[in-house]
């Protein structure tokens, strides 16, 4: 097998089981049906992963350009950040690392662990930093960042993770705009 057949056969079955770790979580996912999937041998999930623990760490890693949130005036932070995020809720989330986590931080230790270092580096820090930059005391930016990051971690666990429906996605943007605006305002 080539190199480039390899990387492709990964990213194959990387793809697979980002899908089922989101639709169903950990505990139900096994390493013969991402396989399947996949269509390769479980040993293949082996050789790449080193078994199922592997693959949902690889299946989770998180990435998000939350810094092009950041680009422009206090007075506009809530509806920048509120179209981003409304933008990854409703596009594929059988393609979300970060709906995986959310998912599995109940069931998995190292999910919990994983998604609250996310949310640290990727969000309540560059919001506290960028809230910080904009003039506000480093307390003061702390608090109202942590305020923002637990809001947007509520409604996201409340829509993506308990499947509740919050309605149309452009009412839902400007209620998440207006409401983060206000906690970025103090």
């Amino acid at each position: 097998m080539t190199s480039r057949n390899a990387a492709a056969t990964r990213q194959r079955i990387l793809e697979h089981a980002k899908r089922q770790f989101a639709r169903h979580g950990y505990t139900a996912i096994t390493v013969k049906g991402v396989a399947d999937a996949a269509g390769v041998s479980p040993n293949l999930i082996t050789r790449y992963f080193g078994g199922k623990d592997g693959l949902f760490l690889a299946a989770t890693r998180v990435e998000i350009p939350v810094a092009d949130s950041f680009d422009g005036d206090r007075a506009t932070l809530g509806p920048r950040l509120a179209a981003s995020i409304v933008r990854r809720w409703f596009g594929e989330p059988g393609e979300d690392p970060l709906l995986v986590l959310q998912r599995a931080s109940g069931e998995r230790p190292e999910a919990a662990e994983a998604l609250a270092a996310f949310l640290d580096s990727n969000s309540l820090e560059p919001l506290h930093r960028y809230l910080r930059e904009s003039g506000l005391d480093d307390a003061e930016a702390h608090r109202r960042a942590a305020a923002i990051d637990a809001f947007v971690l509520g409604v996201s666990t409340r829509r993506r993770v308990l499947r509740a429906e919050l309605g149309d996605p452009a009412e839902l943007e400007a209620w998440l705009g207006e409401t983060i605006q206000r906690l970025a305002d103090g």
